[in-house]
Order: C-alpha cells, then sequence, then structure tokens
C-alpha cells in the first residue's frame, strides 16, 4: 500500500504549446485527504494525470515510495494508485457489475478468473457507492450521477494505496455528494490516502486534512483547511465576491456571494 507520493515541480505543455502546468509540487502520505481547489483552467486535471502517470511531464519528478510513477510497469502502478476521471471518454455496453470487477484486473493475473472473493470486494464498493441497485443494468443506460458514483465504486474495488479522484461530485444531487466524500474519507481514515479535485470549497472544508490552492498552473499554497480557506488566500486566486463564515463544527463556510444592490 502507498506510504508516500511526491511530485515536485510539475511542468507540462500540451500540443501548440499551451502550458499546463509551470511549477505544481505536492506530497501525499497515508491517512491524507488532500483537496485540490482551483479556478477553471488552473491546471488542477492535468496536474492530477501527471501525478497517476497518464502524462510524462516535461520537468518535474513524481515518486512512489521513492519509485518514478512513470517507469512503474501497468499492473504494478495500478496496485498502488487508483484514478476516478471527472467523465468516461465514451458510454460503454457493459455491464456495471463488470466494469467494476475491472478495476480488479491488477489483482486477477494474466489468466485467473474472479473469484468469489473479487465480486464480493465489488459487491462491496458498489453498495458504499450508493450504487449496487444498478449493478445488472449496462453503462450506457446511466445518468450522468449514476456513471459518475459507478467510477468511484471502480477505483474503490481497485483496493490500491492512493486515490487521485477527479471532480467526483459533478452530476450528483446533495445527498450523494456527501457520500461519495464520506466514502473516501472512510478509506483515508483505513489507512489510505486520496487526493481530490474539485470546486466545492465546503465539502473539501469538511474533509480535507489538507487544502492545496493551483492558479495558473501553479501550487499556490497548501495547508491545514483553517488556513487556507480565508479571505486572506481565496480572494487574490478566486476574487472578491466570496461570503466567509463557519460551520457549527469551527470549519470555514465560503460561497459565492452577489453584492447587494
Amino acid at each position: 500500500m502507498v506510504n508516500h507520493l511526491v511530485a515536485k515541480d510539475l511542468c507540462f505543455e500540451y500540443h501548440g504549446g499551451i502550458r499546463a502546468l509551470a511549477g505544481a509540487s505536492v506530497e501525499i502520505a497515508r491517512g491524507e485527504l488532500v483537496a485540490v481547489i482551483g479556478p477553471n483552467g488552473s491546471g488542477k486535471s492535468t496536474f492530477l494525470r501527471c501525478l497517476a502517470g497518464l502524462l510524462v511531464p516535461s520537468s518535474g519528478s513524481v515518486t512512489v515510495d521513492g519509485e518514478g510513477v512513470v517507469a512503474l510497469p501497468p499492473r504494478e502502478r495500478a496496485c498502488r494508485i487508483a484514478v476516478v476521471p471527472q467523465f468516461l471518454p465514451r458510454l460503454l455496453d457493459v455491464r456495471v457489475s463488470d466494469f467494476v470487477l475491472g478495476g480488479r484486473y491488477a489483482h486477477l493475473g494474466r489468466w485467473r478468473s474472479a473469484t468469489q472473493h473479487d465480486r464480493a470486494v465489488v459487491r462491496s464498493s458498489l453498495e458504499r457507492c450508493d450504487s449496487f441497485d444498478v449493478a445488472d443494468r449496462l453503462m450506457s443506460e446511466l445518468s450522468g450521477g449514476q456513471r459518475q458514483r459507478v467510477l468511484v465504486a471502480r477505483a474503490i474495488a481497485q483496493e490500491a494505496g492512493l486515490l487521485l479522484v477527479d471532480e467526483p461530485t459533478n452530476s450528483l444531487d446533495p445527498e450523494h455528494q456527501l457520500a461519495v466524500f464520506r466514502s473516501i474519507a472512510d478509506l483515508v481514515a483505513g489507512g489510505r490516502a486520496a487526493l481530490v479535485v474539485t470546486h466545492d470549497l465546503n465539502l473539501a472544508s469538511q474533509f480535507a486534512t489538507r487544502v492545496l490552492v493551483m492558479q495558473n498552473g501553479r501550487t499556490v499554497t497548501d495547508g491545514a483547511v483553517d488556513r487556507v480557506l480565508t479571505p486572506e488566500v481565496l480572494e487574490p486566486v478566486y476574487g472578491p465576491h466570496l461570503f466567509f463564515g463557519r460551520f457549527s463544527s469551527g470549519r470555514p463556510i465560503v460561497v459565492p456571494w452577489a453584492d447587494e444592490r
């Protein structure tokens, strides 16, 4: 199980010279849930894909327990890192239960069939994400919110030590937004680590152990929730139209605020 991921000074450019990262860094250890926030176009998704080894940075490094992520064989990488994308590139005519079972491929070996244990893991993962009721449906038949929950279930079934999750609450109603974050937080409490890209500052406030802020491809700050979700840190990044308050727990509330006219 992953104990430590370190990314240092990552830079990345897409074709045409479009710079997406210009010096982004993070460290993640077991027991941490790091929320990555920042404006649209700040490089958050590209950063996550570099951490996962899905993109190769032009400079900088990403290591897991001292080993370069890009150099890891795909099966070994899948045992260590699970990725939840924002969406599937295309809809699949495959049953939900079989799609989630695909997250077990790193544990199955080339010639081994799924065992009773593998199918129990799939069931448990679907139940965690309130998705067992759609287990026999096709992925192409699901709503956007249902697909998003199934993507999270597949990553949970992978049983990797580190989860990299890209905007998991897109298309979800408030109840399921909370359920997904609770599932990720429970896994972290059980000894895994997670990095979650999100635009929901209040879910980050309630569940993250740390918050990392990105802007223009750089990591602006990385620290405790109370230190980061403040006017001093967020207004230079998002602008002045924010309202700051407190939950009953004492954690910060940050919401968009339209000035009264």
